[in-house]
């Protein structure tokens, strides 16, 4: 795409461009003037996680998944090879020009051909698009943030000669180091979101916590326009469900994170977190996590255990498990070490309720009833963990599994979350 965007520039093809998340979808529906700005695009992007799962939601093909921000390098490397200057507006004072020195140091051969901060009046408009077009810049990158930068595009794009415009909102203030970026691990798990939500909770938590969800029942009115039944929307109730309680959830319970964390590591100077592969909805395996309560060689010494086993058939439980550090005891006690896997309901790959997840040798066992469980996405909770977890025999975690999936709600899953703290603090079948 950055490619593309640098051949439009270079050929003179007058080009606006924007791009789309959740937040500009919800603002788009309540805001006709940026609605009406949006439409008037020559190319619109798709940005983040959530217009992917939109898309799939609404079994619409997405192409590439753009992310504003890391397309910027991109474009700027592609604009250095073909000589293409670019032009910087938007942020505080200095932003865009520390922005500007950034790329530059990056790709020597980049040429910026100005940069102005976005605190000018109405007044100094005209001259400010005046000195744009007298630059010579075949790219303007536009950061004023969403709605202001795509009405200002749309109410002068008739007045500035530069191929291609962008709008990129907050962009320079990453680049210019105002702001970092989050961790590679949130970004590959499509959850910089959660990031900044931690970064300026204040500032964006209605946009992202009620933002999210108000966005998912936007796309549901579009998939059952699109495709027409209620699973689909059910689905996507529970997945919006699962986005923002878990994020909140990892928020709120970060010193707890950390005092879980230290234990672990004060014990045996082991690693903190336990990855290990189970089998997700319809037999996709999946790493989940866990904050580790065994020895570091428990995987090795299972295989020695399987006869000690205090239940009959398929999972394999001990009371007294030898592989179980003593932090681990009390972890397990309290469930503590299930709190990674709001990880794993972030990323989409478990959900807060569902039938807890097998280990890939337990389900090579299953019978073809058994493998009924596998056509819902697992989850932290379910029936039988807020009934007695481990003290249910397998057979009857299997019915109730079955059950679940069979009739499964909004109403249910609120009940078995609220269900599950008196159970965590009982303790019971909890080993």
């Amino acid at each position: 795409m950055a490619q593309e965007i640098v051949r439009r520039a270079s050929f003179g093809v007058t080009s606006t461009i924007n791009f789309v998340n959740a937040h500009c979808i919800n603002t788009y529906f309540r805001d006709a003037d940026y609605a009406q700005s949006l439409e008037s695009s020559d190319l619109i992007l798709p940005d983040g996680s959530g217009m992917r799962a939109a898309s799939k939601l609404c079994g619409v093909e997405l192409g590439d998944n753009l992310n504003g921000t890391d397309l910027f390098p991109e474009i700027c490397e592609a604009a250095a090879q073909n000589s293409a200057p670019i032009y910087l507006l938007g942020g505080s004072p200095d932003i865009a020009a520390e922005a500007g020195n950034t790329m530059q140091a990056r790709f020597s051969q980049l040429q910026i051909a100005g940069t102005q901060d976005g605190y000018f009046t109405a007044e100094q408009e005209a001259d400010v698009i005046a000195k744009i077009n007298a630059s010579g810049a075949q790219i303007l990158f536009v950061g004023f943030g969403v709605p202001l930068q795509e009405n200002w595009i749309a109410r002068n794009r008739s007045r500035i000669t530069v191929p291609v415009v962008l709008g990129v909102g907050g962009l320079f203030d990453y680049y210019s180091g105002r702001i970092p970026r989050a961790p590679a691990l949130f970004r590959a798990a499509g959850c910089e979101w959660v990031w900044r939500l931690a970064m300026e909770p204040r500032r964006l938590a209605n946009r992202y916590l009620v933002g999210n969800a108000v966005f998912m029942l936007h796309a549901l009115a579009a998939a059952s326009v699109q495709r027409g039944y209620a699973e689909r929307a059910s689905l996507a109730t529970k997945r919006a469900m699962d986005a923002a309680l878990s994020a909140l959830a990892i928020i709120m319970l970060l010193p707890i994170f950390f005092a879980v964390a230290l234990a672990i590591k004060l014990e045996d100077r082991g690693p903190v977190f336990f990855r290990q592969t189970r089998v997700g909805e319809r037999g996709r395996n999946f790493g989940m996590l866990k904050f580790r309560s065994m020895h570091i060689d428990a995987e090795a010494r299972r295989a020695q255990l399987l006869a000690l086993s205090e239940r009959d058939g398929t999972c394999f439980k001990m009371k007294h498990d030898p592989r179980i550090t003593r932090t681990g005891r009390i972890l397990r006690r309290f469930s503590l070490d299930e709190l990674p896997q709001l990880v794993n309901v972030l990323k989409g790959e478990m959900s807060l309720v569902g039938p807890r997840p097998a280990l890939p040798v337990e389900a090579e066992k299953y019978s073809a009833a058994a493998f009924n469980r596998l056509s819902g996405k697992p989850g932290i909770t379910c029936i039988w963990q807020v009934s007695g977890r481990a003290d249910i025999a397998f057979d009857q975690q299997l019915e109730m599994d079955c059950s679940y999936l069979e009739s499964r709600s909004f109403k249910t899953d609120l009940s078995l979350l609220f269900r599950t703290i008196p159970a965590v603090v009982s303790g019971r079948g909890a080993y």
